[in-house]
């Protein structure tokens, strides 16, 4: 008879077994298929058994219990046998649907995979978007997490494709300074992959990502065919330009079709938070902003708050990490309270985030007012909803429904949804979610309701703005399960009416 301490090792070496034997069929999955598998989220391509681990027990966030590999090992090996063409799969999501459906009675999981993947069976490969140029014009904090992001789906299903960055020349060894940024940093960790300097051809080459580095002070003078680039979209990264007269200097230069903004617009450019208001993009919008990172945390919220209880009226406050325009020690600085050190002390600022919501959701047109404490944490940020809701509800029924939404409703990968007694900030760094409710925070008392949201201002952010980014190119790739508004279901086969 196995002692405690015995059945919990020889549970944890089967399951680490059965990982280990995932690995090769994601590999295959994703280089012979163009198909990127996941667990709500979090890639399992390139990953490690203990990776894998990890991203099966990270489910137990979601579902309330950990995801067996002994079930998912199963159905990853189905899948590499599908012979499926270019797609993005979650395997945790497609699990429960499987679990869910009148095939897991005869454990059918064949028949079910066949009828659920029906587009994608049997074509080899097939649907991969057309490589669609990207430039990142600035490389600072959000340039670089948009370079990690593309550079590690460049093999995949998305058809982006980074060719250059530009920036201002800092310094003779300028660009072994920005390969180096680009592959330690100090929030994020190390660069996933190998990262070389090509100084003869002036270039970074990430995972075999040639990127250009162009050095230049006017967007409209760089001649980006030159370089072999055409039809390009341009990705200001640098905040110098918020309006269409400023950023309309990009679209004079050579090879350049059209812009990405990663901050707030001004004027009339359209404000876009994915999953929100992205339908709104036409062919016709040559530049589009990406909205602010506290923007695309809220607005989701906000959205599926008004759409089930009705928001009267309601305040955002936001405590915001700082940020690289604060002064590390007290000294001269334009805006108010920002000159005083970001490393001491918690700073009083404004936001336009609330207000900014409107121009996603305009029926929350004058509903909101926002602020905004800047406190000295480098990264990750929370967004304090305080709402007068349309009609009463309880804390239970609200988690109930924000946790049910994060699963699998239309903006499940815009809403996270928590509720662990020990999380902090840092354990949200790297999180793709725009924002993430902690249930656990949540208050209730008849209208009013306060929400917590946590969110990583630089890495869910720059999630954010690469969904844009490819609904902007037509370079997403087709996702499994599909969302079907109706039913919801959780991972442990419970159906889940929908509200």
């Amino acid at each position: 008879m196995p002692t405690e301490a015995e059945h919990h090792l020889h549970s944890w070496i089967e399951r680490e077994s059965q990982a280990e034997a995932m690995i090769p069929l994601i590999g295959r999955l994703y280089r012979e298929n163009n198909v990127v598998t996941g667990i709500y989220g979090r890639r399992l391509v390139n990953r490690s058994a203990i990776d894998i681990l990890k991203a099966h027990r990270f489910a137990r966030q979601v579902d309330e219990t950990e995801l067996p590999v002994s079930q998912t090992l199963p159905l990853v090996r189905a899948l590499s046998e599908l012979n499926l063409g270019a797609a993005s799969i979650d395997v945790a999501r497609l699990q429960a649907r499987y679990r869910a459906s009148t095939y897991a009675a005869t454990s059918d999981l064949d028949a079910f995979l066949r009828e659920e993947l029906a587009e994608v069976v049997g074509r080899a490969g097939d649907g991969l978007a057309e490589p669609r140029d990207v430039v990142l014009y600035g490389f600072g904090r959000i340039g670089r997490l948009l370079a990690r992001i593309i550079v590690g789906t460049a093999s995949s299903a998305s058809g982006l494709r980074l060719r250059a960055i530009v920036v201002r020349q800092g310094a003779e060894d300028d660009l072994a300074k920005r390969a180096s940024l680009l592959r330690r940093d100090s929030v994020h960790g190390p660069f996933e992959g190998s990262i070389r300097v090509d100084q003869e051809n002036q270039a970074i080459i990430a995972n075999g990502t040639f990127i250009k580095v162009i050095y230049a002070s006017d967007p409209a003078a760089v001649d980006y065919t030159a370089y072999g680039i055409s039809d390009a979209v341009v990705v200001d990264n640098t905040g110098r330009w918020r309006d269409e007269e400023g950023l309309s200097q990009h679209l004079r230069a050579k090879g350049v079709s059209r812009v990405l903004l990663t901050a707030p617009g001004k004027g009339d450019l359209k404000n876009i938070v994915f999953g929100v208001n992205h339908e709104q993009i036409t062919a016709e919008d040559k530049i589009i902003s990406a909205a602010s990172c506290t923007t695309n945390a809220i607005t989701p919220v906000a959205k599926l708050m008004d759409e089930a209880y009705g928001i009267d009226h309601g305040h955002v406050e936001t405590v915001h990490s700082y940020t690289n325009d604060q002064n590390l020690i007290d000294n001269f600085h334009p805006g108010e309270r920002r000159g005083r050190s970001a490393a001491l002390n918690m700073v009083i600022s404004e936001t336009g985030a609330a207000k900014a919501v409107a121009k996603a959701l305009p029926q929350l047109t004058g509903k909101l007012s926002g602020n905004a404490i800047r406190v000295p944490t480098p990264d990750v940020s929370m967004a304090i909803l305080n709402l007068e809701l349309e009609r009463e509800t309880t804390k239970d029924e609200l988690n109930r429904f924000l946790r049910r939404e994060s699963l699998e409703g239309p903006l499940h990968k815009q809403v996270d949804y928590i509720d662990s007694a020990e999380v902090v900030s840092t354990d949200f760094v790297g999180t793709r979610a725009a924002g993430i409710v902690d249930g656990l925070a949540t208050i209730v008392n008849g209208r009013q309701a306060i929400l917590y949201v946590w969110y990583d201002n630089e890495f869910g952010y720059s999630a954010q703005v690469v969904r844009v980014l490819e609904h902007m190119t037509n370079s997403a790739p087709v996702k499994y399960p599909k969302v079907e508004p109706g039913l919801l279901a959780s991972s442990n086969g419970a159906a889940l009416p929908a509200t």
